[in-house]
């Protein structure tokens, strides 16, 4: 039986554990020499295929690879990049196989969301027109937690307990000054169309009274006069008020509250600033002094709290993907299926990746408070145990001391290739 190289890419936004995942396929590979030879790590995604930067994964110890489940961001870099083209005679096409074909790759394991998803099934198609026997597996990733049928995305969990935690210990100092200083907090946190992560704030506080007295959701339309209304009435009953708006909270025609003219490598639409939008409505409208705070990465490369749950799920879907590579699986993406939710039990399944890419799973709207300001016990049964246990990484004088990798390339074989 003749072994053939694998290649592992992180694409678009990472998180506290996607290095977990990198951990589970490696440690998983070395485990089935006789079909894997090695695991060639793409430098930047599907980017560093392209451009043909392959990081040699033999060339790092065990002990490192076993490190990175505790190391948050992209180990081998991620990027924001999809295959626009299927045409064969496409130069970029072209270039993908004859990396492949240079590198006697059979195995390709893209780590990412719905975007991601997408560029794996194109290229799962591509392969059997240019009768290339290449097998790719979907590994989910997404501290958005809106890939379709997996039960949850690995790297939402830690964001969760990140947003849980900062939200209450916020909370707790706007609480003791709110008399004589600041009455409102507002902490804005990542999700476009999904409030997955704002709903995760929910979990700071156990009911109505409690912070966050606010949330708001993508899902729910945001009507500024009845929002202004709702922080009166809870600065005039509890002193103080805490909201968690997510960055993709929207108009009734469909505009986002605060967005610019840019847009990503995948087309979206750049957000962020509601924050700074909904603390000048207060002051202006209400006369409050405001606070906001903006998580952005800091939600998502928060190693220091990752969630215990969160990162056995990384590692365990990065495992499962190579074992069902060696098996013959292909164009299918590692799923988790939820069994029960006290006590949590959790399984791993497969689905076509087709049924995945570019769908979006947004909160559910018996997650979400009749007022639409809030998270029903519904949804607190789920989001609790995702953010279930701890795992610190080694401290070092005071400060997490995270494993570096070597990132030693193989040879080129090939010309250079702009992207």
């Amino acid at each position: 039986m003749v072994a053939h190289n694998a290649i592992y890419a992180q694409s678009g936004g990472v998180t506290a554990v996607i290095n977990a995942t990198a951990s589970g396929v490696i440690q998983t590979a070395r485990q089935h020499t006789t079909k894997i030879h090695n695991v060639l790590a793409a430098k930047n995604g599907v980017v560093g295929v392209l451009r043909e930067e392959l990081i040699d994964t033999s060339r790092e110890s065990d002990r490192a690879i076993e490190q990175l489940l505790h190391v948050p961001g992209g180990a081998f870099g991620s990027c924001r990049f999809k295959l626009q083209n299927t045409d064969p005679k496409d130069p970029v096409v072209n270039r993908l196989f004859e990396v492949f074909k240079a590198h006697d790759v059979r195995y390709f394991f893209y780590n990412g969301g719905g975007d991601s998803q997408d560029t794996l099934h194109k290229i799962t198609r591509l392969g059997e027109q240019f009768s290339y026997p290449i097998q790719c597996i979907g590994i989910p990733k997404t501290v958005d937690n809106d890939l379709a049928i997996t039960d949850c995305s690995p790297g939402f969990g830690s964001v969760a307990k990140y947003i849980a935690v900062s939200t209450k210990e916020a909370a707790l100092d706007v609480q003791s000054m709110c008399d004589t200083s600041t009455k409102v907090f507002i902490l804005e946190v990542m999700g476009r169309h999904s409030g997955w992560i704002a709903a995760a704030g929910g979990l700071a506080g156990s009911g109505p009274e409690e912070p966050p007295h606010i949330i708001l959701f993508p899902e729910v339309i945001f009507e500024a006069k009845k929002f202004a209304e709702a922080v009166k009435q809870i600065v005039n009953t509890y002193g103080f008020c805490v909201v968690v708006a997510s960055e993709g909270i929207r108009l009734s025609n469909g505009q986002f509250v605060a967005e610019s003219s840019s847009k990503d490598a995948f087309g979206h639409t750049q957000l962020g600033g509601v924050g700074a939008t909904l603390a000048d409505s207060i002051q202006r409208d209400l006369g409050y002094k405001v606070h906001y705070a903006i998580a952005d990465y800091l939600q998502r490369a928060a190693g220091h709290l990752v969630s215990k749950v969160d990162q056995e799920q990384a590692f365990n879907v990065g495992k499962s993907a190579v074992e069902l590579a060696v098996q013959g699986a292909r164009d299918v993406m590692v799923v988790i299926k939820r069994l029960s939710n006290n006590p949590y039990r959790w399984s791993i399944d497969t689905a076509d990746v087709s049924q995945i890419a570019n769908i979006e799973k947004t909160l559910p709207s018996e997650y979400i408070r009749d007022d639409g300001y809030g998270i029903t016990e519904e949804a607190r049964e789920y989001l609790l145990p995702l953010v279930s246990g701890e795992s610190f990484p080694v401290y070092r004088d005071g400060l997490p001391d995270y494993q570096r990798l070597k990132l030693d390339f193989v040879a080129r074989k090939l010309p250079e290739f702009q992207v």
